[in-house]
């Protein structure tokens, strides 16, 4: 089981180290893509020195900010100014992490709402998820669930089988490339979905595989155990790729403190992962991000 975590490596962060440079929509319309493509290859410069000291600690798995190019539905990425060296530095992460076997995955924001019955919340999803995609391809990576893009639903709009049909009616408005990169997350509220709603009406109709979260699970249980929600999602995964899951604990129980919202994600994890048999990768969504990896008991 190979463990990792999300976005932001805080031993670096403190040196300035980050993926997630950003600007204000004002600043944007100030500054425009040439302030943008400084910011992405700023950007992307870091994360090859994140990649590399994954490597050289041992982590095998990491989610990449969605942030690396900021208001990136505005604009083609090929049109940046500095975009050949940014595709010349994405080419050597992805060599980087492929020659060590690390893992690479993205989780876009919950914005992205494929089954929004929206037209216009729909079709910017569609940009930013095909531009997720095409982040990958610049890495240099085969289109595949192994370096997946991860998704939530979106919420249920009232009516659970309208939504799932408008997420998988325009599931097939997507790219190619995106739609076999593309991974659908249970969630932590019992009025959205389970693993047995994504399992009968996403993954039924469409194949794409379910990252199973255990902290979600505990909120939303579909009447299935965490063992049999864990082996239902493991059955969606195409063979020759590693299920891929996300894991948290309770901040509230943490910190004993009751004000604290019951699904915010504790700091680190105090409790072995129980995968029943199985050998999935693994997500530590904690606030001490790689940290949390190094403390306490994983399996």
């Amino acid at each position: 089981m190979n463990l990792g975590y999300a976005c932001i490596n805080t031993v670096l962060s403190a040196n300035k180290i980050m993926t997630n440079r950003t600007m204000r929509r004002k600043t944007f319309e100030a500054k425009g893509v040439e302030y943008v493509s400084e910011l992405a290859l700023a950007n992307v410069k870091d994360l090859k020195t994140i990649v590399k000291w994954n490597n050289e600690f041992g982590i095998k798995l990491f989610r990449v900010s969605s942030g690396i190019f900021p208001w990136s539905d505005e604009y083609n990425l090929v049109d940046l100014k500095d975009y050949d060296e940014i595709l010349k530095i994405m080419r050597e992460v992805g060599e980087i992490a492929t020659n060590t076997s690390q893992r690479l995955t993205m989780h876009p924001g919950p914005y992205n709402c494929l089954a929004s019955p929206t037209k216009k919340v729909v079709e910017k999803t569609i940009r930013e998820l095909n531009c997720h995609s095409e982040q990958f391809n610049m890495l240099g990576f085969e289109p595949s669930n192994y370096n997946k893009i991860n998704i939530h639903v979106g919420g249920a709009y009232g009516d659970k089988e309208s939504t799932l049909n408008r997420f998988c009616e325009n599931f097939h408005l997507l790219n190619e490339d995106t739609k076999n990169r593309l991974v659908i997350e249970n969630d932590d509220s019992p009025n959205e979905f389970s693993v047995k709603d994504l399992f009968n009406g996403v993954y039924k109709r469409i194949g794409i595989p379910i990252t199973f979260d255990y902290f979600h699970h505990k909120f939303n249980t579909g009447d299935l155990t965490e063992e049999e929600a864990l082996k239902l999602a493991s059955t969606t995964w195409p063979l020759g790729v590693t299920q891929c899951c996300h894991y948290s604990e309770s901040r509230r129980k943490e910190k004993l403190d009751e004000s604290i919202r019951p699904q915010a994600h504790s700091d680190i994890i105090y409790n072995q992962i129980q995968t029943y048999g199985l050998s999935p990768d693994v997500v530590i969504e904690a606030k001490l991000k790689e940290q949390a990896i190094f403390k306490g008991p994983k399996m």
